[in-house]
């Protein structure tokens, strides 16, 4: 007879073992067989500490389509939970365009998970934060400080909050989803502040994208302050700005140089970003499309200072994924005979049987990481299912796609 806590660990099995199959990084696959990668963790680790002192910065990972990208992501989000960080992870996607920085925003906000928490993570840290400690009066210094260069509306909502949030639970939620990316009507607020004797506050119009930018800002001392470590977002399928427009692809680049660098406006950031894309882009995009001549040709040929700085970015963009792209490491011998062990024993623990052993595919330097468990996983379930069969798995490699989709760029709204 089962008890449930056997069915859990079962269930749980199994689960990692299809999240496996299908390539996932769930938490259970990612538990099961970690990442291999220790190079990139170190520089992970050193990154995680620099945002924990205020410095934001970025590393740009690489690899083949299969090779662990997610799966490691998902790790890194793991490492960086355990060490008191907020973490959020974006897909790049048409809904989600790189060039567009309220939209990852956005993203990245409704995707934002606190160490211990259930619930958004920007809305935790609101609930957390102790309105009377040292944290919070500094927060309140830094928002209405030119150094923070932030519209009137969140120092003006930082005030209000202090004031509502334990009378009036709807308004500190409608501020609080402004922080998250929501609008707030700026007829509200002035009625609010009035209340409050700051009739005098200015509430000037400021542009989407501007404004995405501040809120990251905001959002990563927020989180702070409320006593997290910072804030960490991983990037995946950052390929797909290769499909994009030319002037598209050129406010990627220059969003790839802006995460990597960590400028994202001011000082004492604790964001750290780690941005994942196919290992290929370069020979594919950067050079097979001629974008280190063709980019920044056709925006300085618009004779404006707006453009010529996003060719400035955008060319220092294509030089960090030229240069600086960290390349996911292939599994040797050790680790791969290491990786068998461990998914021989959880198929075995997951089905209630003892799996044979399974000739999978040859070991050869360019089979990646994921085609291995695959055909491992697979094998084992063809032979449980008839002892006496023998499996053969074959690869068949699928080429990257970095044609140019017009309906990438389409309006979405989030």
């Amino acid at each position: 007879m089962n008890v449930p806590g056997q069915v859990d660990e079962v269930v749980a099995r199994r689960r990692a073992i299809e999240a496996l199959r299908a390539g996932v990084p769930s938490r259970d696959a990612v538990a099961a067989l970690g990442s291999g990668q220790s190079a990139i963790e170190d520089s992970f680790t050193s990154l995680r500490e620099s945002a924990a002192g205020g410095a934001a910065g970025g590393l740009l990972i690489g690899g083949g389509f299969g090779s662990g990208k997610s799966h490691l992501l998902a790790h890194l989000a793991r490492l960086a939970l355990d060490d008191g960080f907020a973490v959020s992870r974006v897909v790049i996607s048409k809904e989600t365009p790189l060039y567009d920085p309220a939209k990852v925003f956005l993203a990245a906000a409704n995707a934002a998970v606190a160490p211990g928490r259930s619930g958004p993570a920007i809305a935790e840290a609101a609930a957390e934060i102790d309105l009377e400690a040292r944290g919070f009066a500094e927060l309140m210094r830094w928002a209405g400080s030119p150094a923070a260069d932030l519209n009137e509306r969140f120092p003006a909502t930082l005030a209000l909050f202090a004031r509502v949030r334990e009378r009036d639970t709807e308004f500190a939620d409608a501020i609080v989803r402004f922080w998250a990316g929501d609008p707030i009507p700026a007829p509200e607020l002035r009625r609010r502040l009035k209340e409050i004797g700051e009739s005098r506050v200015a509430l000037p119009a400021v542009p989407a994208r501007e404004l995405g930018l501040q809120r990251l800002r905001f959002a990563a001392r927020l989180l702070a302050a409320s006593g997290y470590a910072g804030w960490v977002i991983l990037f995946d399928e950052v390929e797909l700005i290769g499909r994009y427009s030319v002037q598209q692809r050129a406010k990627s680049y220059a969003e790839v140089a802006r995460w990597v660098r960590g400028e994202h406006g001011g000082s004492g950031l604790p964001i750290a970003a780690v941005l994942a894309m196919t290992d290929d882009f370069e020979a594919a995009v950067i050079t097979g499309k001629n974008d280190r001549e063709l980019v920044p040709a056709k925006l300085r040929a618009k004779d404006s200072a707006e453009s010529a700085e996003l060719a400035g970015r955008a060319e220092l963009g294509m030089r960090i994924i030229d240069r600086e792209m960290t390349l996911l490491v292939p599994p040797d011998g050790a680790e791969l005979d290491q990786a068998y062990v461990k998914l021989k024993d959880l198929h075995g623990a997951a089905f209630g049987w003892r799996p044979p052993d399974v000739a999978g595919l040859e070991r050869l330097g360019a089979t990646r990481m994921r085609q291995y468990v695959r055909a491992w996983i697979n094998e084992w379930d063809l032979v449980r299912l008839d002892p006496r069969y023998r499996p053969e798995t074959m690869t068949l490699e699928v080429a990257s796609d970095y044609r140019e989709d017009s309906a990438l760029e389409e309006a979405v709204d989030p």
